[in-house]
């Protein structure tokens, strides 16, 4: 399988280049050349398939010969033993129409583990093959930090620059970060949003002093490994409700695009998806876009849900590179118009394209709270703020009776416990594996919101890649 990227000059990688690598040399994402399909024989008989199992098998046609199907099942089989539940992802029925995916089984309590815990195995494999050392360089916005720091955290060859919006992000998603002290782990509170430390990530990889002296990964969900493995709990939801003869609904609360993408990645390689719901709060850029046509850049305003605080979704060039007929030129027109305006209007194809299989919703503050307070109250159920952002929307999306919606929980509430105490008089508690969590030292770098100083600091820290 070969990776091109989605602004069309820089050279196509295979899957282990591609993951190594991150952001395309040309600031495009990479994207498959093309899409796996499996038919629907085959989509059935993956059925009863334990989760480390599926992965091997929905991943297998992405990795192509970086990796044997022998030692992608061993890595698949790694990465999920460590999650709380045995089902890793298991799914969870609120009532006649509505479930919940339970995705925060993982050591740092968020979905993001489900693909980081893979993606610091596949780092460790490709770079066991050589002499590179990688300095993978990354911005938070609350959940894909510590996921991100738990993976690699102590392996060889790697060193992890993590930089979060300061003040921006929860106490607990910060001392999951911050507490972490292997001597590879660099945490960096940066003054600004988390769109500024993005913009500062992005800057890095196209700066040439950097670049020259350091092999500058990724673990954002620009990282196409890192989507991947997401493509595999709609599988695996899908599945336990009767796919391939039943079609399912999913809402997906999102900010950066990456985990809804996913689900766009398993409708191409056939899986049975009737609507995909693109659940945002307040900073509702992707919902004025694809309900609007209007991709314009607003002022983040900070929230309950704060991963989701979010106006520039980086991943939503990957949705409008393939639904513009993957025409790389026009693409890297388009965002780079973007870039210098702040505002985009989508083309008709794209537009089209995308209202075949998505529909868009905005929370507000109200909106959230009653829905955590709904979950609590009719199901016995606590769920964090950007879940109640997925449910909200799920609940309104107008989905035919008899099609399930399934709603991606993405963070265990204990993670914003004065949010959820709020809206249902109960604090939810941490589990007994975190437990320990405020007690634990904390070692973060404090910088100001500028490129130069960030960069000078990964320059001082970061080992060179040979």
């Amino acid at each position: 399988m070969d990776y091109i990227s989605t602004r069309g000059s820089a050279p196509a990688l295979d899957f282990e280049g591609a993951t190594l690598a991150g952001l395309a040399s040309d600031g495009g994402l990479y994207v498959p050349a093309e899409w796996p399909r499996f038919t629907a024989d085959e989509i059935a008989a993956m059925a009863g398939l334990s989760y480390a199992e599926l992965a091997a098998k929905i991943m297998a046609p992405f990795v192509g010969e970086s990796l044997t199907n022998e030692r992608l099942l061993e890595l698949t089989t790694e990465a999920y033993g460590r999650f709380a539940h045995k089902a890793v992802t298991p799914l969870k029925q609120l009532d006649e129409q509505q479930w919940v995916l339970e995705l925060f089984h993982g050591p740092t309590l968020a979905f993001k583990d489900v693909a980081l815990q893979m993606l610091g195995l596949l780092f460790e494999e490709f770079l066991g093959r050589s002499e590179r050392n990688l300095t993978i360089v990354g911005a938070t916005s609350g959940d894909t930090g510590s996921a991100a720091i738990d993976a690699v955290a102590g392996r060889a060859k790697v060193d992890i620059f993590m930089l979060h919006p300061e003040g921006r992000v929860s106490d607990v998603q910060r001392r999951q970060m911050t507490t972490v002290l292997a001597p590879n782990v660099y945490n960096i509170a940066i003054e600004g949003s988390f769109d500024d430390a993005q913009a500062m990530v992005k800057r890095m990889f196209n700066d040439a002093a950097m670049t020259d002296r350091f092999a500058i990964g990724a673990v954002n969900s620009i990282n196409w490994a890192r989507l991947m493995a997401q493509v595999v709990y709609y599988f695996s939801a899908a599945l336990q409700l009767g796919a391939p003869a039943r079609e399912v609904a999913f809402s997906v609360p999102t900010g950066n695009f990456g985990d809804v993408f996913a689900g766009y990645v398993a409708a191409q390689m056939g899986l049975p998806i009737t609507k995909l719901i693109v659940a945002t709060n307040v900073n509702d850029i992707l919902h004025r876009a694809l309900a609007h046509g209007d991709y314009s850049q607003g002022t983040v305003t900070p929230t309950a849900a704060p991963s989701m605080d979010i106006q520039v979704s980086s991943n939503f060039e990957r949705l409008l590179f393939d639904l513009g007929g993957r025409d790389g030129a026009a693409m890297a027109a388009q965002m780079k118009g973007f870039e210098a305006t702040r505002a985009m209007q989508l083309t008709n194809a794209q537009r089209e394209g995308a209202a075949a299989l998505f529909q868009s919703s905005r929370t507000d503050p109200d909106a959230m709270a009653a829905t955590i307070r709904w979950a609590w109250e009719n199901c016995g159920e606590l769920i964090d703020p950007h879940t109640a952002c997925g449910l909200h929307a799920a609940r309104t999306a107008g989905i035919a009776p008899g099609t399930p919606v399934v709603t991606l929980a993405t963070a265990h509430p204990a993670k914003f416990p004065d949010a959820v105490e709020r809206s249902t008089g109960h604090r939810p508690s941490l589990p007994a594996r975190v437990g320990d969590l405020f007690d634990r030292e904390e070692k973060c770098a404090h910088l100001p919101g500028d490129y130069d100083a960030v960069a000078a600091y990964v320059a001082q820290h970061a080992e060179p890649k040979i």
